[in-house]
């Protein structure tokens, strides 16, 4: 009998010991790395590579907090360069995401699916809690290339809509098995069809927590069409909730 109970132990803690992580809590955790924890700002600059040779070029400064009813991001983006859209606005709040020219005090609805630049979407430039879009599926653990060439122990999650205002309709995602950082997405339209592949890379010391500072986004058919997005200059806001309506638009100064 002593010896039945301790095999019986030995296999219950064997099993213990293998259980399978919660793939919804690794992507929260995941989130936690890309994403501050207080509103906050970070710069945004885009540049867009076709053949290795870089053919366009944006800027912007993000501005996003939390949503009370949801933990959602809402997020501001305003317009740095090149000097025709600078002071230009988009915005984004739970569904919704709208874009404001000072010049003509006008607003336009806008899809986070549209392209805004290269390959990055308007959904790309806000920031977004996937665990909040997004159900997680642990669907293996296997070694994955990251933004460095270097191979990883990761998990890879199947991500689907939880939501009606995901950007995606599904996502592979890898998250690095030792430190829970996000490695790579595979980023794939109602279809099926591939979109993006996206590599994040350039881990930084940014408001406490190594965050990755450029994100590497590959067409779906094209891998030499590139868009990267590099992130600096985080920092912490102080940004009224109400802010984040359309109507606030035309008064929206943050310095």
């Amino acid at each position: 009998m002593k010896k039945l109970a301790s095999a019986l132990a030995l296999a219950l803690v064997t099993c213990l010991c293998w259980a399978a992580p919660d793939a919804q809590r690794l992507l929260e955790e995941s989130d936690a790395i890309r994403n501050p924890g207080q509103p906050f700002s970070v710069s945004v600059a885009l540049a867009e590579f076709q053949n290795g040779r870089q053919t366009d070029s944006t800027s912007m400064v993000t501005f996003s907090r939390t949503l009370a009813r949801d933990g959602q991001f809402a997020s501001i983006v305003r317009f740095s360069s090149p000097a025709r859209d600078a002071g230009k606005l988009m915005l984004k709040n739970g569904n919704e995401m709208w874009f404001f020219d000072p010049s003509n005090k006008a607003s336009v609805r806008l899809s986070p699916q549209q392209r805004l630049m290269g390959q990055a979407a308007n959904g790309d430039v806000v920031t977004v809690n996937l665990a909040r879009d997004y159900t997680a599926t642990l669907l293996a653990e296997e070694e994955v290339g990251n933004g460095e060439k270097q191979m990883r122990p990761s998990y890879k999650l199947g991500l689907t809509v939880a939501t009606e205002d995901a950007t995606y309709a599904s996502i592979e995602f890898w998250i690095d098995i030792a430190n829970k950082r996000p490695i790579k997405g595979r980023f794939f339209a109602d279809s099926g069809r591939l979109l993006k592949t996206v590599y994040y890379r350039r881990y930084e010391l940014q408001l406490g927590v190594q965050r990755p500072t450029e994100a590497v986004i590959i067409d779906g058919l094209n891998p030499r069409s590139v868009t990267l997005m590099r992130f600096s200059d985080y920092a912490t806001k102080n940004l009224p909730i109400t802010w984040f309506q359309r109507d606030y638009l035309p008064s929206f100064k943050p310095d």
